[in-house]
């Protein structure tokens, strides 16, 4: 059994909400390390797997309005791990994917800090097992691609996709934002059909799951949810949409009162 090593940092994977999906490395990690740095995301039922005699601080960022700097979060990681504790930096979702790891990792090494990096379940899967729905098929999508629609501040506003995106793929957007007619814009000038299926997933893998699907022409009117939500398109989603191509189309499933 892992448990959390003195002066160590680990990045750990919280996974998308259900605790029942943490691995079975990152409950021990939680349940004896010493420091549990986490983001806003991470939802209360995994939080109380922390050990009660850890000092447990939120260092998330949302929506712009962070109350800790990303170098005040290198600094308590660093600190705490050459006062000879053991250190958790849990994050929503998997640490690699669509995070700051990077950063965090070239800071630790930077200072000499031995660190691992524990993955979790990151929320693209999770968004497909919530809707019974395999991101691949052999018929209709041979690809995977994530992309994010949330960039470093400052940077100038990027599209989703730049240039051609192939139709056998299934595009995941993780933070799409609220402009549905921008992303659709993009995924056409990508050279996507009006008819190909949009899905967004709020919430997946909680008590707050739910999902609402269009076709891409009619994505910009679609009703996301709220935050966090992530977007999936292509081919592999058709199922989820009924009727015929001419009508707008919208599915709703409240997981928390099915």
């Amino acid at each position: 059994m892992t448990i959390a090593q003195k002066g160590t940092v680990y990045l750990v994977g919280a996974g998308p909400g259900d605790p029942e999906l943490l691995t079975m490395k990152a409950l021990h990690l939680l349940e004896s390390a010493d420091v549990v740095l986490h983001d806003d995301l991470v939802p209360e039922e995994v939080l109380h797997l922390v050990h009660r005699h850890a000092l447990l601080t939120s260092v998330g960022k949302r929506c712009g309005r962070p109350r800790i700097t990303q170098s005040a979060i290198h600094a308590r990681m660093i600190e705490s791990a050459r006062d000879g504790q053991s250190v958790v930096r849990l994050k929503s979702g998997d640490p690699l994917v669509f995070g700051r790891a990077s950063e965090e990792i070239a800071a630790l090494r930077a200072a000499g800090v031995k660190f691992e990096v524990v993955p979790g379940v990151t929320a693209a899967l999770a968004a497909g097992a919530a809707l019974a729905l395999p991101l691949t098929d052999r018929k209709t999508a041979s690809k995977l691609i994530f992309c994010t629609g949330h960039h470093a501040d400052g940077k100038d506003l990027a599209p989703v996709w730049s240039g051609h995106l192939p139709e056998d793929a299934t595009l995941v957007v993780y933070m799409p934002g609220r402009d549905m007619a921008r992303i659709a814009r993009e995924l056409r000038n990508a050279g996507l059909p009006d008819d190909v299926a949009c899905c967004a997933v709020s919430h997946a893998a909680t008590a707050r799951q739910s999902w609402v699907a269009a076709r891409l022409n009619d994505l910009a009117h679609l009703e996301c949810g709220p935050a966090p939500v992530l977007l999936l398109v292509g081919r592999a989603m058709q199922s989820l949409l009924v009727g015929d191509a001419d009508t707008q189309v919208l599915a709703l499933i409240d997981e928390a009162t099915a």
